[in-house]
């Protein structure tokens, strides 16, 4: 029984380094963006810099316990690829953002995690000593769970998850799955326990992605506009070439030509009406078209 235990552990933990790569490759895209937009804009640093430290923890953790090269393998590529990621957004973050992540680095990964060694080193032996890096993995694990949750109030706060990275959620989620079951299999607390929150964050995550991105593609149909499509002018002359176009005429030769109209109507409606049999009305009428108001001269381009 033990022996079919152990074999389902090692399939878990197999499985387990497969969506954890993946996981630790989720966030290409947001570096992709961030690359080609020369800027971090709203994307954090903190989730990069706490997963870092917490591979370095579980290497720790690793080597003071058995059967666990599984654990090794796998956060030996995370703080291979963490560290990539902190240095790339380093090199495009505002200056405010770079000192924050410095600071973050030094207080984390130099100062945390070099007073760890030197406190279990000295202060525990043995079996108590993993115990007790096992329990501070375990509460780092945690916030490389919640750390994502900074963005979930910003999601929030903004209702846009433009810069809410999915994928990373959904693949923690998976990780958190196969790594539970690793850790139940093995009887270690300190491997199962996290992923269980793990597990909650994650759903929690990826259900606030489906609604405020709905949300957000009702409010951007709700402000789109209808384009008005604008009529385009063309005056044609006999003299001219087929092919060339006048320029558009102005609002005020438009409203002249209207005026134009509507006197020369009103004009032969009164010609008739009051005088037909009038000689001298076409005279008069011609007099009332020369104090019309005259059109601009539009000359061809």
């Amino acid at each position: 029984m033990a022996g079919m235990s152990g074999h389902w552990a090692f399939a878990f933990g197999v499985l387990g380094n497969i969506i954890s790569f993946i996981v630790f490759l989720s966030p290409i895209p947001t570096f992709y963006k961030i690359y080609k937009k020369k800027s971090t804009e709203g994307y954090q640093s903190i989730p990069y810099v706490v997963a870092l430290f917490s591979s370095m923890l579980w290497i720790y953790y690793a080597f003071l316990k058995t059967n666990t090269t599984l654990l090794i393998t796998i956060n030996s590529f995370g703080v291979f690829i963490e560290t990539i990621y902190v240095g790339f957004y380093l090199f495009y973050a505002p200056k405010k953002a770079k000192v924050q992540t410095v600071k973050m680095l030094l207080l984390s990964v130099v100062g945390g995690f070099g007073a760890i060694i030197l406190v279990t080193q000295f202060l525990f032996k043995g079996a108590v000593r993993g115990q007790v890096v096992g329990w501070i993995c375990l509460v780092f694990s945690l916030c490389v769970f919640v750390a994502p949750l900074g963005i979930v109030r910003q999601v929030i706060k903004t209702k846009s998850v433009e810069y809410m990275p999915l994928l990373l959620s959904v693949f923690l989620t998976l990780s958190a799955v196969a790594w539970f079951f690793y850790g139940l299999l093995l009887k270690d607390i300190n491997i199962a326990a996290p992923n269980v929150l793990g597990f909650i964050f994650g759903i929690l995550q990826i259900v606030l992605y489906v609604i405020y991105s709905k949300k957000e593609k009702v409010i951007l149909k709700e402000q789109k506009l209808p384009e008005i499509q604008k009529p385009a002018v063309i005056v044609a002359d006999e003299n001219m070439n087929a092919n060339k176009k006048l320029p558009e005429l102005t609002l005020e030769q438009i409203i002249d030509i209207v005026k134009l109209a509507g006197l020369l109507v009103s004009t032969d409606k009164i010609q008739i009406s009051t005088c037909p049999h009038d000689t001298n009305c076409g005279v008069k009428a011609a007099t009332n078209v020369e104090n019309m108001p005259k059109l601009q001269t539009v000359e061809a381009s």
